[in-house]
């Protein structure tokens, strides 16, 4: 396949940014764009970068943020939400719901072994059984192997630094100053909606490109 795998990290609602970032991609025919998910919530324009996603991206993966809006959908139990999700849900149309509940969980190139994926794997796991609450949410695991949260276990590791391979796996979620390149994997959630940057990563060369945050939209 002709053309050029970008793939794209957590964008939050910030929309200026992600036509920003696009414009400077200058895509071209065959290029494929990967969103890795958590498009909506904390930044201000979720339904307009769900629009830009649907026109320019050949795919979008499925974040925690996107389960989380769809679980109160089916279930319209509140407890599924947190207080940031209501100015979302405010904005998203049927074609909006239409497009997560589409969302798949990975996307895999064969052609270079590359995984693409929101949260990430447990490393102990064939990848492609690892359900949606484990792909969209892990971020360290446990003594006893399981998925938490930083906050949750902050003393215990990172699934990427004892993810072995193959694949090489390109994930968002875990939000940090910087991309986080290790053998195996790349961690590309720079922390747009908190003032940082919105990452894009060319495949396979793992060229990046950049656009800085214009403003702080969300502080944790």
């Amino acid at each position: 396949m002709n053309g050029r795998l970008i793939a794209i990290g957590d964008i939050h609602g910030c929309a200026r940014e992600f036509e920003e970032l696009l414009n400077k991609l200058e895509l071209q025919r065959g290029d494929r764009v990967v969103l890795l998910g958590d498009l909506i919530n904390r930044g201000p324009e979720s339904a307009r970068v769900l629009a830009l996603a649907r026109e320019q991206a050949h795919l979008s993966l499925l974040g925690n943020h996107e389960l989380r809006l769809l679980n109160y959908r089916k279930t319209s139990d509140p407890t599924h939400l947190k207080k940031s999700d209501y100015d979302t849900l405010k904005q998203l149309g049927r074609r909006d719901w239409a497009y997560m509940a589409a969302m798949p969980l990975t996307y895999f190139d064969r052609r270079d072994g590359v995984v693409l994926v929101h949260g990430g794997f447990l490393p102990d796991l064939p990848w492609r059984q690892q359900p949606a609450r484990i792909v969209t949410r892990v971020q360290n695991i446990d003594r006893d192997g399981n998925p938490r949260k930083r906050s949750e276990a902050p003393n215990c590791p990172h699934w990427s630094t004892l993810w072995q391979g193959p694949p090489f796996v390109v994930y968002g979620h875990t939000s940090r100053p910087q991309v986080a390149r290790l053998k195996w994997s790349l961690g590309i959630d720079t922390a747009c909606a908190m003032g940082g940057r919105l990452t894009a990563c060319i495949l396979p060369e793992q060229k990046l490109v950049q656009v800085k945050a214009h403003e702080v939209y969300y502080q944790p």
